[in-house]
């Protein structure tokens, strides 16, 4: 009998060994959707810039593909490359410069913004752009252009004054508006596609102390509003605004959320000790709740719209603003995954567009739609595959959905129709996010996709970079 137990056990390690062998020869990656798992060749984390520029060559020499991530909250395979090199970059993620007089920073592509942030705080400097959640790497975020709750600074693109890219032949360039500036516009909101971006020099501002102010306001009134109250109002630096997904005020309620240079700049002291996420529960278990039912749904923006009232008047530091908090939005289920949406539709726009994805949405019953925030970005067509053709609203939506084959494609085809109703008023889709969206859609939001990808084959003929999203739409 123990001799039976030992063979068996000797079988079972086998296989066991076996299967972990295979694992590390043959990684598997997936993005947050968890929508696409990817076989890759390897995953290689590297920390410094000998290190990452021999897995370029290599790769080079063994015609291997390489893609890049930081911590791959970019939907649809902007990071993934079956069977390539995924170049991990979140171990190289030093500060090397801070000019304090000049509000200038010198930073490694695979630092994140809280990182950045908790170097700047105590010198009273603050971002000028970043998105709201503070997790996401430097580089990660130029490649996607980001943009975030500041309205007089808006697209990333603005607060970069240089960074410095390794090409596919292993070059090291320092790229500009001035130096390399063809590259400049293609690789900020380039999705990984002409080379690794080492390091990054931003813009930086003062940090400040604001003062909240909430509204709630129907969806008819909100860009009067805005134009009025918020866009000719100088002492307002950042702003937010949220729309009902609840079955009782559905696209009809909103609230608005602004923030005004405080009078008192001398108590900023008091208010700049960066914050941690402390109150995690709550919100969590009533954004679970929204996920199952419109009761559900009700009870969460009732809560939201309470919470919005409870903070009117409080002050707050410029640091703390960015910093939003996202733990409590953690999301774990075996067969469902929640994915993000961005829609841009010119202000003027707002009120006939809502009409529209109302209609559109009417009869969806198994589109689970969470929330919708709104912020605001200029026009500023600098990057190449710039989303913001006009003076825009920037819809932000969060979308419960199955994992299974048959609830991607009726997200698939929900998401191609709010498209349609986008691209009807002049707007555009962000484009981080699961690949969705045709060909012909993507060519009539990014009107300069075509000299995009003739910029990628100009600079990286062999490929050597690649991702899913240039495999779907590159000609």
């Amino acid at each position: 009998m123990k001799r039976f137990f030992f063979i068996l056990y000797a079988i079972l390690f086998g296989l066991s060994l076996q299967a972990f062998n295979f694992k590390l020869d043959h990684p598997i990656a997936e993005d947050f959707s968890r929508l696409m798992p990817v076989k890759m060749k390897a995953i290689k984390a590297e920390d410094s810039e000998e290190a990452i520029k021999k897995v370029v060559l290599e790769a080079g020499k063994n015609d291997d593909h390489i893609s890049i991530a930081g911590m791959q909250h970019s939907q649809g395979g902007q990071t993934l490359y079956p069977n390539g090199i995924l170049l991990d970059m979140t171990q190289y993620d030093k500060i090397l410069d801070l000019d304090v007089k000049e509000k200038r920073i010198t930073v490694q592509s695979g630092a994140t913004w809280a990182v950045l942030q908790e170097y700047i705080n105590p010198y009273g400097l603050a971002l000028k752009v970043s998105q709201s959640q503070n997790i996401f790497t430097i580089g990660g975020s130029l490649s996607v252009n980001v943009h975030g709750r500041d309205i007089r600074h808006h697209a990333l693109i603005e607060t970069v004054e240089s960074f410095r890219l390794l090409n596919a032949k292993g070059q090291i360039l320092t790229v500009s508006r001035k130096e390399n500036s063809e590259l400049f516009y293609s690789v900020i909101g380039g999705y990984g596609l002409f080379g690794v971006i080492l390091d990054v020099t931003l813009q930086l501002t003062d940090d400040e102390l604001y003062k909240i102010k909430t509204k709630s306001l129907h969806y008819d009134e909100y860009t009067s509003y805005f134009k009025r109250d918020v866009l000719q109002n100088d002492d307002v630096k950042m702003h937010l605004a949220r729309i009902s997904v609840a079955p009782d005020s559905y696209l009809d309620e909103m609230y608005v959320t602004d923030y005004y240079r405080a009078n008192d700049q001398t108590q900023l002291s008091n208010y700049n000790t960066l914050k941690r996420e402390t109150i995690i529960a709550v919100p969590k278990f009533f954004l679970g709740l929204s996920r199952y039912n419109d009761w559900g749904k009700k009870r969460f923006w009732e809560t939201q719209e309470t919470y919005t009232a409870n903070i009117d008047g409080n002050l707050i530091s410029r640091n703390n603003v960015m910093r939003s908090d996202s733990a409590f939005m953690d999301y774990s289920h075996p067969s469902k995954t929640e994915v993000l949406q961005e829609y841009f539709v010119p202000i003027d726009q707002f009120a006939d567009y809502i009409d529209d994805l109302r209609k559109t949405l009417s009869d969806e019953k198994e589109f689970n739609l969470l929330n919708i925030t709104i912020r605001y970005v200029e026009q500023n067509e600098e990057a190449l595959m710039s989303y913001a053709k006009d003076d825009m609203f920037a819809l932000v939506m969060l979308i419960n959905q199955g994992t299974d084959k048959e609830s991607k494609e009726n997200t698939g085809r929900i998401i191609r129709n709010m498209i349609d109703v986008t691209l009807d008023h002049n707007g555009s889709y962000y484009l981080p996010y699961y690949g969705y969206p045709t060909k012909t859609q993507l060519y009539e939001a990014y009107p300069r996709t075509e000299d995009f990808f003739q910029l990628k084959k100009k600079h990286d003929p062999n490929n050597r970079f690649m991702n899913l999203f240039y495999e779907e739409y590159h000609p």
